[in-house]
C-alpha cells in the first residue's frame, strides 16, 4: 500500500504516461467523489439549520423536580421534521460571567423516546445537577446547553 502522500504523484505520474486512460478512471472517479463530500455537506447544514430552531431550556427547579435531578429540560421541536434522537452538553455560568463552572467536560444530557418527537411538540424532564466546581451552588447560576447534537426523521 502507498503511504497517503505518493498517491497524487503516482495519479501525476499517471496521467502524464497515459492521459486519456487515467482521465477516463480519474474525471468520474473525481466527480462521484466531489459529489458525494458536497452532499455530507449540504446535509449537515440542513441538520445543523434544524437543531438551531430547537427551544431547550434548563432551569433549576427544585419545587418540580426531585431532589436528587433539580433541573428540569423543556424543550420543544419548533422544526417541521421529527426529532428522533438529541444529546447535548450542560454548562453553567455565574450571571453575566462566561466560565464555565461544571466540573468535567464530559456531562451530557439526551433526549431519548420510544418514539419521535413530532413537530411542534413539546418534551419536559429532569435531570440532575452536573458536578460543579468547589463554592458553587446551583441556585445561583445559570445552566445552558451546548454542542447539541442530533438527527431528525427525513
Amino acid at each position: 500500500m502507498l503511504p497517503a502522500a505518493l498517491i497524487p504523484l503516482t495519479w501525476l505520474g499517471l496521467l502524464l504516461r497515459y492521459p486519456k486512460r487515467t482521465l477516463m478512471i480519474g474525471v468520474p472517479l473525481l466527480a462521484v467523489l466531489g459529489s458525494i463530500a458536497l452532499w455530507l455537506i449540504v446535509d449537515e447544514r440542513s441538520n445543523q439549520h434544524l437543531l438551531d430552531h430547537l427551544d431547550i431550556k434548563i432551569t433549576y427547579a427544585p419545587e418540580q423536580c426531585s431532589a436528587d435531578m433539580p433541573l428540569s429540560v423543556h424543550l420543544s421541536n419548533n422544526t417541521d421534521k421529527s426529532l428522533k434522537d438529541l444529546q447535548w452538553r450542560i454548562a453553567a455560568y455565574r450571571p453575566g460571567e462566561n466560565i464555565n463552572l461544571v466540573e468535567t467536560v464530559f456531562t451530557q444530557a439526551r433526549y431519548s423516546s420510544a418514539s419521535p418527537l413530532v413537530a411542534g411538540a413539546q418534551w419536559q424532564s429532569c435531570i440532575p445537577v452536573p458536578s460543579l466546581r468547589a463554592g458553587y451552588r446551583p441556585s445561583t447560576l445559570e445552566f445552558r446547553v451546548e454542542r447539541r447534537q442530533g438527527n431528525f426523521v427525513r
